[in-house]
């Protein structure tokens, strides 16, 4: 299911829908595949705080103990997931080591920086990630707050009154944090906010030396959770 066709699901839903991890035998073709051709696996995961994911990996690599497989707890979720696993795929087309390759992530994941900014308290509060007069208030007073992933797991960062305020802050940050540069692997993410993304990352051009910043929209998993008009910036410091 695409995040379109989701979101008219979402938002006619009662009862927030459930998120879950692969299963261990969806693995199971994959590393039968490596096994046959004598090749290393590396599973580069979704923070284990957030996702199953490293768990049904790990599951699964169990029943393949001839298979050199490696499962990376990258502790973060999206682009700045997105941006490891194309780090990692460059590095195996150039040649480089699994162990090259596992070693290089293991640097970056604690230097990566993820925040999304939520329109809504809705599904935080259907979620219960808040309580619900929490949410009323917030949405009496216009309180837009921003969300990091930090240690592997979401946590508030901080709130402004109105969403202008809320995304002027974010620049203010992310020029504060990232050091720019190709390295930094710079990105915005958004849903059903496509026009003030493209706003937001052009800003973010003017003032962080990056030549190109890709948008991308979140996906369903993360959408249960953020609700509509969602948007985020990632990258590494």
């Amino acid at each position: 299911m695409d995040t379109a066709s989701f979101l008219l699901k979402l938002k006619a839903a009662k009862a927030l829908p459930k998120t879950a991890a692969p299963e261990p035998p969806l693995y199971y073709p994959i590393f039968e595949e490596a096994h046959r051709k004598g090749e290393g696996v590396i599973v580069v995961a979704p923070t284990a705080k957030a996702s199953g994911t490293v768990c049904s990996a790990q599951t699964a690599a169990q029943e393949f103990p001839d298979v050199a497989i490696r499962v990376v707890d990258t502790q973060t979720l999206s682009c700045n997931l997105g941006s490891l696993v194309l780090i990692a795929d460059d590095m195996a087309k150039e040649g480089k080591s699994a162990s090259q390759i596992v070693a290089k992530l293991e640097d970056m994941i604690p230097r990566g920086r993820l925040y999304f900014l939520v329109d809504t308290l809705e599904y935080l509060a259907k979620g219960g990630r808040i309580g619900g007069a929490k949410r009323l208030v917030a949405e009496l007073l216009e309180i837009k707050p921003t969300l990091q992933i930090k240690a592997g797991q979401a946590e508030p960062f901080e709130q402004q009154r109105t969403k202008k305020r809320a995304l002027a802050r974010l620049v203010e940050v992310v020029a504060e944090e990232c050091p720019g540069g190709e390295s930094a692997h710079l990105c915005v993410l958004q849903v059903e906010a496509e026009s003030e993304a493209q706003a937001l990352a052009a800003e973010l051009k003017s003032k962080v030396n990056v030549a190109h910043i890709p948008m991308y929209e979140l996906p369903p998993a993360i959408v249960a959770h953020a609700g509509p008009q969602a948007m985020g910036v990632g990258f590494f410091i």
